[in-house]
């Protein structure tokens, strides 16, 4: 089985055996971004991740607007289920961007980074990384692999969502909309690509937009189905 779920930023109460009590040895569980447990690397962090890589199931994630991609872009590039990975180590990778993955029969693609909404406050206290943002390659690399794919896979992961998506979202909470080109690009690809769902985890809410667009948080969903878990 493959689940979803949300943003941990380096929370381990939400990796923790009891909140995944339904993942098997052999199951997958990919995180829209803002994974955390890469950020300090400081022992503490890095027994945090061995204690999670002997884990029996996978752990996956898309990178979003608060990742330390120092740490991040040095470990080594390898392929895995047909799409280029940072291997963290044996159990636990950061899914690249631009890459479809094949995952017990469905196709996931994935593209993670955004931009940060406190980016200028960021900037000042010199916490903000000009990688959070996808380069014009990895966007081109995205494309290609969607059309080589015939502009069809299953399911699309990313930490940003669509451009109508995201203005829907702040305008049903009265807040000001902040549509980047990213979201542009995502809004090409919602009419190019044919898909089943679109999971994204910036807004850090839980919600079924449609039965194809759903924002996650801290909910778990299985991928095949879409539904709760």
């Amino acid at each position: 089985m493959v689940y979803v779920t949300g943003d941990t930023h380096g929370d381990i109460d939400r990796l923790s055996k009891s909140a995944l009590k339904m993942l098997q040895p052999g199951d997958t569980l990919i995180i829209c971004g803002d994974f955390g447990f890469i950020w300090s690397g400081e022992k503490k962090e890095k027994k945090l991740i061995e204690k999670l890589a002997k884990r029996k199931y996978t752990i996956c994630f898309i990178d979003g607007t608060h990742e330390n991609f120092e740490l991040l872009n040095a470990y080594p590039v390898s392929e895995w289920n047909g799409g280029k990975v940072h291997k963290i180590c044996d159990n636990i990778f950061h899914l690249m961007r631009g890459q479809i993955f094949e995952i017990e029969g469905l196709k996931f693609f994935t593209m993670g980074g955004g931009e940060s909404p406190d980016i200028d406050v960021r900037f000042d206290i010199s916490n903000w990384s000009r990688d959070e943002i996808p380069t014009q390659s990895e966007l081109l690399e995205g494309a290609d692999n969607i059309e080589n794919s015939s502009n069809k896979v299953d399911i699309i992961l990313t930490h940003e969502p669509p451009a109508k998506i995201k203005g829907f979202l702040r305008l049903s909470e009265n807040d000001s909309v902040s549509v980047t080109a990213l979201n542009s690009y995502f809004e090409d690809l919602s009419q190019s690509c044919e898909f089943s769902r679109w999971f994204f985890g910036s807004m850090h809410i839980d919600k079924y937009i449609s039965t194809a667009y759903i924002g996650v948080f801290k909910n778990i969903i299985d991928a095949s189905t879409g539904k709760k878990v």
